[in-house]
């Protein structure tokens, strides 16, 4: 597991405007420092990946160069994902994308399940899948939604990227999916009864795009 905060970089500048109640009141700031951290995660993730030598033709002659032996599928969960997704869309600019629509509904006795209602993905037999959400609270979503794409396609590896997680969160996807790579820019140890992240960034969703009714 990677987590950005324990060490020293420009990220850290990023996740912190990301956190302040006033720089939160410009959603486009708001948006383009969740779209740097991914830029920064996809960056890192492309560390681990298998490379192989090409031979790139210049106009004076021929380079070899170590690149991606193949472009990573980026899935994110709507809505709040998606300036995160475009981050690391930036730098994996030839990648495939796979998008997920999951929410929480409330039960009448106060608890809530979550709902897996949308997925739409490429091709992704034998691929590597990046999928990221701002939140990992609980891990609920992140598992089912991690599950249903591990159901109906063999995927080669899994890598999770959030941006703020709950300690509860990561061991229910360490629990869930112990093959998956953890991704996270930081770990907030407090998750309320209502599963909200302490002292976390608030609402990633209404912050980006506006408040939802």
């Amino acid at each position: 597991m990677f987590v950005l905060n324990k060490t020293n970089s420009i990220g850290n500048h990023y996740l912190a405007e990301l956190r302040d109640v006033d720089a939160q009141k410009d959603s486009m700031r708001f948006r383009r420092n969740m779209e740097r951290l991914g830029e920064i995660f996809a960056y890192e993730i492309s560390r681990k990946l298998n490379f192989e030598e090409f031979e790139i033709q210049t106009p004076l002659g021929l380079a070899n160069i170590n690149m991606l032996a193949q472009m990573p599928v980026l899935a994110t969960i709507l809505r709040a994902g998606l300036p995160l997704h475009q981050g690391m869309l930036n730098v994996f600019d030839q990648s495939n994308s796979a998008f997920i629509s999951a929410y929480r509904k409330n039960k009448k006795s106060g608890n809530f399940i979550i709902q897996v209602e949308y997925v739409a993905t490429p091709d992704l037999e034998g691929k590597t899948v990046i999928i990221s959400d701002p939140m990992l609270a609980t891990g609920q979503s992140m598992v089912l939604c991690c599950k249903e794409l591990l159901a109906n396609h063999k995927i080669k590896a899994l890598h999770i990227v959030s941006v703020i997680a709950s300690q509860v969160g990561i061991e229910h996807v360490k629990a869930n999916l112990p093959k998956a790579n953890l991704w996270i820019g930081a770990i907030d140890e407090e998750l309320t009864t209502k599963a909200y992240i302490v002292p976390s960034l608030g609402d990633a969703g209404d912050l980006a795009f506006g408040e939802k009714i």
